[in-house]
């Protein structure tokens, strides 16, 4: 089923999506599984702990998490959690025809993405896409040539359009001067912290996109790691890592957790379903953050348990996705680790062949 495009009801719904389970194939990593069910590496390497990236071997069941609670934000234009590495997309309702009933129902679009590595956070606030842009020119910064230059990689004053950019195809300027919203050449770099602070979409994502959002929508973005919501007779919890720049002190136990987290919307329907939070459970999931959502309000659920129930689905590009899976998704081992660990790329790279299973020196394994 598609993993990117849900219909929701605001004022019952906090809840998206549905977790899936598959299985590997060939000569598949997790990024190439990832990109398949539109969920970033970050995401499927933390809800697969323990799981060599690289090998993960033949036949092993993977969690896709492909179910998520809606940030703590306004359902409009596009917002964006740093903590979750994805965006939410909240168009405007379509206008009514004459004799059609508004039936309350909205839509929400949602999509990996990558963001500034550390010393080059992506703000927090509020902004507006103020223009866009297809085929664009890159102009670095002064900043990003100087760094570049610094680690022996210099970079021309000016990238044109084509397989070289950065900026892929489409890129859309914020209010903030400097921060665009675009896709990229390297789209192995989604869903991790890989750029100097711009959003940075799937090349297939943001040209799906791109024309649906007009110059002036709204931009949020948020930082959270803990995210609430409720879905029909439950409530769920979605725990991230904190970021590695997140100087904030945030809850350490299920009990700091409640009180900080959980507003009075909730506690009613809590009240109102009588049913109480699983301390337990949530201890457990804020000391493994998986970023998997778990109904934490239901009886006798454990993390084993909800995994077991999860929907298993073949391993192939769902259908209504936004890839088609024709763009070119070969890179090397030392390519990627580059661009994780925001580094230049390697001056002298081969030519591509065919990805083998050797894990690359340095690679992580399941962290």
């Amino acid at each position: 089923m598609a993993t990117h495009t849900f219909r929701f009801d605001p004022k019952h719904d906090e809840v998206v999506g549905e977790l899936q389970i598959t299985h590997v194939q060939g000569e598949d990593t997790l990024s190439d599984i990832a990109r398949r069910f539109n969920v970033g590496y970050e995401e499927i390497l933390r809800a697969n702990p323990g799981v060599d990236p690289w090998l993960p071997g033949v036949g092993r069941e993977i969690v896709v998490p492909t179910q998520f609670i809606l940030p703590d934000a306004p359902r409009e234009g596009l917002v964006v959690n740093l903590a979750q590495l994805r965006v939410y997309y909240f168009p405007k309702p379509a206008k009514l025809k004459k004799g059609e009933v508004d039936d309350g129902m909205r839509t929400v679009i949602t999509h990996p993405i990558g963001i500034g590595k550390i010393g080059w956070q992506t703000p927090e606030g509020s902004t507006k896409v103020t223009s866009k842009q297809k085929n664009p020119t890159w102009t670095p910064p002064a900043s990003v040539r100087k760094e570049h230059k610094e680690n022996g990689d210099p970079l021309p004053a000016r990238v044109p359009p084509g397989p070289d950019n950065p900026l892929g195809a489409y890129k859309m300027t914020l209010g903030w001067p400097s921060y665009l919203v675009h896709g990229t050449n390297k789209p192995y770099g989604v869903g991790m912290r890989s750029s100097h602070g711009c959003i940075r979409f799937y090349p297939e994502d943001i040209s799906a996109l791109y024309d649906q959002i007009p110059v002036g929508t709204k931009v949020t973005v948020v930082n959270q790691p803990f995210v609430f919501g409720w879905q029909k007779d439950a409530m769920y919890v979605q725990v991230f890592p904190v970021l590695e720049d997140d100087l904030r002190e945030h809850p350490k136990s299920a009990q700091e957790l409640l009180t900080a987290g959980i507003n009075d919307k909730l506690s009613q329907k809590l009240q109102e379903h009588a049913a109480a939070v699983d301390a337990e459970l949530l201890n457990q999931i804020i000391a493994q953050p998986r970023g998997i959502a778990m109904p934490i309000s239901r009886r006798n659920v454990t993390v084993e348990t909800y995994l077991a129930a999860a929907r298993h689905v073949e391993n192939r590009v769902p259908e209504g996705a936004t890839w088609n899976y024709t763009e070119e998704n070969l890179f090397l081992a030392e390519e990627f680790e580059a661009v994780r660990n925001g580094q230049p790329l390697p001056k002298k790279t081969p030519p591509k062949v065919k990805k083998t299973a050797a894990k690359p020196a340095g690679a992580a394994s399941g962290s």
